[in-house]
Formats: C-alpha cells, sequence, structure tokens
C-alpha cells in the first residue's frame, strides 16, 4: 500500500513551491477569506478554473463582501452569472449570502455541519469550505482528487459507483496539520501534472507512491461506465413583437427546474421524442397572431439531452394583456440588459437574422 505519510509530507513540499496562483487563493501564511473560498467553489461546479477567474474577479469588484452580495437585486446577479450555465447555482448564491447575514451575523459557519445548512452548499462544497477557508480536518473530493486517487491505489472499479471507496482513500490523505493545503495541493496535482488522458507521471512528487504507475494503468483511471446516449428535447419558440415599436416579449420561467429566473421568448413545453407539429404549437403559442415559422432551427446541448429549437415570429398591438411582472417587453437593441441563458441568446440570434440554422 502507498505511505500515506510520506505522500502528505511530498506533495506538501511541492505545493509550497509550484502552488498555482489563483485570485481566491491566500498567499502563504495568510488566513483564507471564506468569502471567496466559497465564491469560488460554487463558481468552479462543472466549469474550468480559466472561464471562472474573470467572473469571480468581476463578482469581487461588484460585491466585495458577502453583506454587499447578500443587498444585490437577482436580476443584477443573473445578468453578472451569464455565461457561467447551471443558474439555479447563481439563485442559490444570493439565497445563502442573505442567509449568512441575517442567520449568521455575516459570518460563515465553519463546520461541515453548519456549512450544510446553508442554502445550495452540498457535502463536497461544505467540506472544501471547512478545509481551505478553516483548516478543518476534512477531504472534499472533487473530479481531480478521485482521478489522483484512483490512482495513487490503483482502483479498478469503474466509476461512478466506486465514488464512495475513493472518498474513503482520500480520507486517507488528509494532513492533520494542514488540511486546506493538502486538499489544494491533490486538486492542483491533479488539475496540472496527474490529468485525466496523459498523466505526466515523470514530474509527479509521489510518484514512487503510485500503484497505478507501477502496474502501467495510470492513463486508464479512473475507469467509468459507458455513457447512455443523450436524448433529444424540441421546442417552438415564439418570437413575439409589439407593432407599435418592435419590442420582443420575455417572460421569466419559475425559480425552480432549468433556467429558473431567467429570461426567455414564450415557448412550447420541452418534450423529446419528435418535433412540435403546427397545429399542436399553435395551441401554446402565448397570444393568437398570425405565426410564421422561420427556416432552420437552433441547437444547444445541456447536460443530460440535446435542444432543438424552432422559433416562429408573430406581431401583436398593445394592449395585449402581458403586463405582469414576469413579462418583459425589450427592444431587440437592448437584449443584452436581460439576464439570459445561451439558449436564449441562440433563439435571438435565429430570430434577428432570420432563419439561419444556429
Amino acid at each position: 500500500m502507498p505511505d500515506t505519510r510520506r505522500i502528505i509530507a511530498d506533495l506538501l513540499a511541492h505545493y509550497d513551491s509550484h502552488r498555482r496562483r489563483l485570485p481566491w487563493r491566500a498567499d502563504p501564511g495568510v488566513r483564507p477569506d471564506p468569502y471567496h473560498v466559497w465564491l469560488s467553489e460554487i463558481m468552479l461546479q462543472q466549469t474550468t478554473v480559466q472561464t471562472v477567474i474573470p467572473y469571480f474577479e468581476h463578482f469581487l469588484s461588484r460585491w466585495p463582501t458577502v453583506a454587499d452580495l447578500a443587498d444585490a437585486d437577482q436580476d443584477a446577479v443573473m445578468h453578472a452569472w451569464q455565461g457561467l450555465g447551471y443558474y439555479s447555482r447563481a439563485r442559490n448564491l444570493l439565497k445563502c449570502a442573505r442567509a449568512v447575514v441575517q442567520d449568521h451575523a455575516g459570518r460563515f459557519p465553519e463546520t461541515e455541519t453548519g456549512l450544510l445548512g446553508l442554502p445550495g452548499i452540498g457535502p463536497y462544497t461544505a467540506a472544501a469550505i471547512a478545509a481551505i477557508a478553516f483548516d478543518q480536518p476534512t477531504m472534499p473530493v472533487d473530479g481531480n482528487i478521485e482521478r489522483v486517487s484512483a490512482r495513487l491505489f490503483a482502483v479498478e472499479e469503474a466509476m461512478p459507483g466506486v465514488k464512495p471507496e475513493l472518498k474513503r482513500l482520500a480520507a486517507t490523505l488528509i494532513a492533520p496539520e494542514r488540511p486546506g493545503d493538502m486538499a489544494q495541493a491533490l486538486m492542483d496535482l491533479g488539475a496540472t501534472i496527474c490529468s485525466p488522458r496523459s498523466p505526466a507521471c515523470g514530474r509527479c512528487p509521489i510518484t514512487g507512491e503510485c500503484l497505478a504507475r507501477e502496474r502501467g494503468i495510470a492513463a486508464d483511471l479512473p475507469r467509468k461506465t459507458p455513457k447512455k446516449a443523450k436524448p433529444t428535447r424540441h421546442a417552438v419558440f415564439f418570437w413575439l413583437t409589439r407593432a407599435e415599436d418592435g419590442a420582443v416579449l420575455f417572460q421569466r420561467r419559475p425559480d425552480r427546474g432549468l433556467l429558473g429566473g431567467m429570461m426567455m421568448p414564450p415557448s412550447t413545453e420541452w418534450r423529446d421524442g419528435e418535433a412540435w407539429e403546427a397545429g399542436a404549437a399553435r395551441e401554446q403559442a402565448p397570444v393568437t397572431a398570425d405565426w410564421k415559422p422561420l427556416n432552420g432551427g437552433a441547437r444547444h446541448t445541456f447536460t443530460h439531452f440535446h435542444f432543438e429549437m424552432q422559433v416562429w415570429v408573430g406581431s401583436v398591438r398593445s394592449g395585449n394583456g402581458f403586463d405582469s411582472a414576469d413579462d418583459i417587453w425589450c427592444p431587440p437593441d437592448q437584449l443584452d440588459r436581460l439576464a439570459l441563458p445561451t439558449v436564449a441568446k441562440k433563439v435571438c440570434r435565429h430570430a434577428l437574422a432570420g432563419g439561419t440554422l444556429v
């Protein structure tokens, strides 16, 4: 079995010399800011470091403290989040900031249990904040640490079923005196050396303890169960303009569910199977109008499904009854003021281009 004490000592020494400089990471000897750690961990879920850096810096420039963020308007937060995806994270970000201010006097709880009581914080994020921000003896296990653990201990069972075992093994690498640094050292190792396809074993500071390298199977681990084919969903989006000024109707999606709280043009249901027939789609239009389908369509891929979108255009005069808080008429040249997810932007581009495939 690998010598975990030696792994911890060698990896921490390597981390002290080669740690990545990241805007949310405190300098050596400086206590990390829990707000920075929390914000970065939420942003980094399902997103790369390089993508997150400008978003993180922009958020800090607008909302320097958790109290500032707690006072923010939801639309402003959603707008600033555009492009990061998984928009439930942005909604929970605001809920969590408000809970920290209202229920914890503006201070994040220091334990995993306390952190788990906050909106949007699950077991991994709670462990990451507890270890990195508060030096609690715990190990957050992300994809990088799963990969390093699978290789160090030569775990050949397939993901995702083997996740509990990899979490157990990763916990043997907790550094009692420096748990936060050890967690980040493992993350850095996975991101820069123990990479998914071509691990640089010759540069690894703990290669002598790695069972997978010894057996020549490092690049094959962790093994994965073949993914199922993604289904395809279909919808018709209704590009409804106001005859008097050309403004376009957008509606806010319900807070719960996919793209919750985001602005979108009205649409039919998003359904699996075949594309919508004209008669069935017209029954779900937001208003009776002379709807004309555009040629081609727009396409988008979510984590769990592909999305095929048709766009129909129509016009209506004012006094049409669209006056709820969730209905917004926006001039086409001011779309950038709305919090639009990528899929909505594709619909907009398709409509404004008059029907080219996107």
